[in-house]
């Protein structure tokens, strides 16, 4: 488990490429802009398939 965990640091540390700080920064904030834009998309969605929904059973009761 030891050699198993050594060998993982090293790995991480010798042969995997990172991104740059800058390109980081930028990716990360076009996924925050996406995440928000697409969780404004779902709570529209649900107000207004509950507002049909609502306005169904008002209709039949």
């Amino acid at each position: 488990m030891i050699d198993y965990i050594r060998d993982s640091f090293k790995e991480l540390k010798n042969h995997v490429t990172w991104t740059q700080w800058s390109e980081l920064q930028r990716l990360t904030t076009i996924v925050l802009v996406f995440s928000i834009l697409f969780s404004l998309a779902v709570w529209g969605a649900d107000t207004i398939l509950a507002r049909v929904v609502q306005f169904y059973f008002d209709m039949i009761g």
